[in-house]
């Protein structure tokens, strides 16, 4: 197993350039499933989930090969099976996304539930509602979700909530639903839109991605298309917040500024200048940062996927703060890691109030899932001492190189392999 050691760091400066989204790399190459073509995608971040979706798609009759640092060809000339296997749906909640596309492509998909971080309940309950809308019979039985239809038919669909995995496993199944399929109150994500615009490329008839209506033309058959994912927003949110927690000068690159914009927003609540400029953005900090309350909301708000690297701030930040998550239930679970380092923080309910202290001290603390192991990882660049940071695999489920990237913008952090 392996672990970081990271020390407190002086101020980090330079120039670092973020990696493809997460986000949008595994909805997409799931829906590389309905295609008999030629799909190839570029800037493709090297991270353990793409491997997890990599082999996913291998199982089911992809061929799947990489063409160069940052670049895949997907072909799937035949589905051989319309069912994952468990061990690697277990690994990976984004492997549930492939219902939608093996849905459109052969009218049948079966797989595990799915796994992923403990951040809590997840349920699956509105991808199922919006499949049994398109004409899907569901079966659930054994700890197995299976989805059949003979035939896909276009409706109006509402989410009772804007979930992104939702919507774009309905939209997916949509681009071959007979007729024209609207989805209300679909998530707004940066991603979905990244989806939408690589299904159009592919023939797909996609309209209102990005707004809380999207309208899917139904098709016959999707060809080849090349495409590059979208910069990843969650990895320029924890570099901005890099930089403005060690009190930092550095430019990260590779940026969509719109849709980080909450996130710069609450950065300059809390002293940090922010200057953008081209597909660039500069973060400078004296770090002394003050006080600033914060409430994860559906995009445009702040992300869920920023709580937890905001909360390390917030532990050395002037005044006191509140801290407010309305996405997941279970996603304090860094709290009590950030507190072995000296944090003072009270949980009430799905608020933290947090307290900054003057300083953290180094300790040994266990990551509990990917976003929490980042707070762990910018509290360690200004933590006294030595930190040692175990389970990282989390962090490498969603940050490609990220003690590379780090130290290249002067962090003291290494890692460790037992």
């Amino acid at each position: 197993m392996a672990r970081l050691i990271v020390e407190k760091s002086p101020p980090l400066k330079g120039h670092v350039k973020v990696s493809g989204a997460k986000n949008s790399v595994l909805p997409i190459m799931a829906a590389s499933l309905m295609s008999e073509g030629n799909i190839v995608l570029q800037d493709i971040p090297n991270l353990e989930d793409v491997d997890v979706m990599k082999d996913v798609l291998d199982a089911i009759g992809s061929q799947v090969q990489y063409k160069g640092r940052g670049i895949i060809e997907i072909i799937t000339p035949r589905i051989l099976t319309c069912e994952a296997p468990n061990d690697l749906v277990k690994k990976m909640r984004a492997s549930f996304l492939i219902m939608g596309a093996l849905l459109a492509r052969t009218g049948r998909a079966r797989m595990y539930m799915p796994g992923g971080c403990n951040i809590g309940v997840r349920p699956v309950d509105l991808h199922l509602k919006g499949f049994s809308a398109l004409g899907t019979e569901i079966i659930q039985e054994h700890g197995y979700i299976e989805a059949r239809a003979k035939k896909l038919r276009g409706t109006t669909i509402y989410l009772d909530f804007p979930s992104v995995g939702a919507t774009e496993n309905i939209m997916m199944a949509a681009c071959f639903a007979e007729g024209q399929t609207v989805i209300e109150n679909a998530a707004e994500e940066p991603e979905i839109v990244d989806l939408a615009n690589f299904l159009n490329k592919m023939g797909a008839k996609i309209k209102g991605a990005g707004t809380d209506t999207i309208k899917i033309e139904g098709v016959k058959q999707l060809g080849s298309a090349e495409h590059r994912v979208i910069p990843d927003r969650i990895e320029v949110g924890t570099f901005m917040a890099a930089g403005a927690i060690t009190g930092g000068d550095i430019v990260i690159d590779n940026v969509i500024m719109d849709h980080v914009v909450s996130i710069a927003a609450k950065l300059k609540e809390a002293g940090v200048e922010i200057i953008p400029y081209g597909n660039s953005v500069r973060v400078r900090s004296d770090g002394c940062l003050k006080a600033t309350d914060v409430k994860t909301l559906p995009y445009p708000g702040f992300p869920t996927d920023m709580q937890a690297p905001f909360m390390a701030l917030m532990s050395v930040a002037r005044g006191n703060s509140i801290i407010i998550e309305t996405i997941f239930e279970n996603r304090f679970l860094h709290v009590e890691e950030l507190k072995r380092m000296g944090a003072k923080i009270k949980i009430e309910g799905r608020s933290a109030i947090v307290e900054g202290v003057p300083k953290l001290t180094g300790a040994q603390v266990k990551v509990t899932d990917l976003r929490a192991g980042a707070a762990l990882v910018l509290a360690g660049l200004v933590a006294e001492g030595k930190s040692e940071i175990t389970d990282i695999f989390h962090i490498d489920r969603g940050y490609e190189r990220l003690e590379e990237k780090l130290k290249g913008l002067g962090a003291i952090i290494n890692r460790v392999q037992d």
